[in-house]
């Protein structure tokens, strides 16, 4: 059920296409394999998407888009990730990452509102730049390897669940192959074979 809705929210290929920040791609989103789920896109993807969730400012789509099609992992998928960070989440999310660079500086943390656009941004970069940036830099890569291990593992769960289940209806295909030969074997028979059969079965 979970793999369902995932390929149901990252195959949205006409979504991609229409949408307004990624239409610059143009023919570069025509290649399929960047739509493809599999044990390498998957992950990667997640990685790619979550790492630039805690870019502090606006056009993460974009950069995580543009990464994407880059490095050959699901477009979509790294795109829809980067909403972990939304108009909600990025006040708490921000500021954290600002507390863990001042914690990386030895600065003492100031207290601030923050804004998603580039005028905020442009301002704040001279009183909390670096501590936010370092901040970010190392949630983003905690998050990323983080995220492509979890995936990677789960994904490798998957696959060994469905070879398992694949050996097991291919040996009982056989058994039932086997028998039926067998049967067929003892059909054919000539029926005095058989009363021979049977009698020295009863001895």
């Amino acid at each position: 059920m979970r793999m369902r809705i995932i390929t149901w929210l990252v195959t949205k290929y006409t979504d991609i296409h229409e949408h307004k920040s990624l239409g610059i791609f143009g023919k570069w989103l025509d290649d399929p394999y960047l739509f493809h789920l599999n044990k390498r896109s998957v992950p990667g993807a997640f990685a790619l998407g979550l790492f630039c969730a805690w870019i502090p400012f606006p056009s993460q789509m974009i950069i995580s888009a543009a990464l994407a099609i880059l490095i050959r992992v699901n477009v979509p998928l790294s795109v829809l990730l980067v909403w972990v960070t939304n108009p909600i989440t990025i006040p708490p999310m921000f500021y954290f990452a600002y507390l863990v660079g001042t914690w990386v500086t030895g600065e003492p943390p100031q207290h601030f509102e923050i804004e998603p656009t580039w005028s905020w941004l442009e301002q704040s970069m001279q009183t909390i730049g670096k501590p936010l940036l370092l901040g970010c830099l190392f949630l983003g890569i905690l998050s990323s390897v983080t995220g492509y291990t979890i995936m990677r593992l789960y994904w490798n769960k998957r696959l060994s669940r469905f070879l398992t289940i694949k050996l097991h209806r291919h040996r009982r295909h056989r058994a039932k192959m086997l028998l039926i030969k067998k049967q067929n074997n003892q059909n054919s028979l000539p029926k005095c074979d058989i009363a021979e059969h049977e009698k020295e079965a009863k001895k």
